[in-house]
């Protein structure tokens, strides 16, 4: 994404104990490389650091960075313990540095959709939310063992999280989740369920998981006025106009022919295709970035808010420890 970014950004600097990947680092942005991010950290010319180590070194790395004066962008997870993740914003906070995460999917353009249309109000009051990351598949790599922070409610689950959240509002939700091992070849979940509750706002279904071999859409919304669902490049909604259907009244009698009382209801249909070209909007995450560091423009994504992400997370481990 920087190297799409050439106005706004200039690799300079790459850290990574392989080799191969620095070789890579040099030819593609003729940067400085480091073995070590000690070593990186000293580099006056870096304004900073996008900390995208394996997740158990997130918390180290950030602290360390934002220390010596750098803005740190920290890859999702923050890091598993939520105490670790206080370290973090805590020493953001003493240091009066930026530290924000790449929660992504904020700007991906279904998740944007889905926003727009739940804020028209055209399907009423919203009742569920339900997302579905369904595949099929086993997984071996670091990101399948607990001791790497690994899983897919850690690995994955910080997209999906990030976006309820977003959805569900400010109130602080009941959490129940189910945790499981399903194809994984380690010994880290690859199959989770979570459901968040909260007053006055929808119930919130998450289902992420390996096992899945006839995959859901990944939107279902049902609201008291019609529904969306759809995926990542299409979705489609429907829903009526109260003012277009007859009046009723409650009625205990018996109905006249023995039946159930139905409506025909007038739907109205709409729905939305991602452009061609369009692309995934990721890239606006670090424009607004940009927009940060270089004019004082709020911060996109705040420790603060993925801090909450974490929170959701811990819960969930310490409902169904492995």
């Amino acid at each position: 994404i920087l190297a799409t970014l050439p106005d706004l950004y200039r690799v300079v600097a790459v850290a990574d104990p392989n080799p191969q990947r620095l070789q890579e680092a040099r030819a593609q942005f003729g940067c400085a490389t480091y073995k070590t991010i000690d070593r990186l950290l000293k580099d006056l010319v870096v304004e900073l650091v996008v900390v995208a180590a394996p997740s158990h070194l997130h918390a180290r790395y950030t602290i360390k960075a934002l220390k010596v004066g750098k803005v740190v962008v920290c890859e999702k997870l923050m890091v598993r313990i939520l105490r670790e993740v206080d370290r973090m914003i805590q020493t953001a906070q003493e240091t009066g540095q930026i530290l924000t995460v790449f929660q992504n999917r904020r700007y991906s353009p279904d998740f944007l959709k889905v926003r727009e249309v739940i804020a028209s109000g055209v399907l009423g009051e919203i009742l569920l939310v339900r997302m579905a990351w369904h595949g099929f598949g086993r997984r071996w790599d670091w990101q399948t063992l607990q001791r790497f922070g690994g899983g897919s409610l850690n690995n994955t689950g910080p997209h999906a999280i990030d976006q309820a959240l977003q959805l569900l509002g400010p109130a602080q939700p009941k959490i129940i989740c189910d945790l499981r091992r399903a194809l994984t070849l380690g010994d880290a979940d690859d199959h989770v369920k979570i459901v968040l509750q909260a007053p006055g706002a929808p119930l919130i279904d998450i289902e992420i998981t390996a096992a899945c071999a006839y995959p859901q859409e990944p939107w279902l919304i049902m609201g008291t006025r019609g529904s969306l669902t759809g995926n990542a490049t299409q979705l489609r909604w429907k829903y009526f106009i109260p003012s277009e259907l007859p009046p009723r009244q409650l009625d205990p009698t018996p109905t006249p022919d023995r039946s159930y009382n139905r409506d025909e209801i007038p739907f109205h249909e709409e729905s939305w295709t991602m452009a061609e070209g369009q692309g995934w909007g990721w890239d606006s995450y670090y424009r607004d970035l940009y927009a940060t560091l270089r004019q004082g423009a709020p911060v996109p994504v705040t420790a603060e808010s993925a801090r909450r992400v974490m929170w959701v997370i811990e819960q969930c481990h310490k409902q169904c420890p492995l």
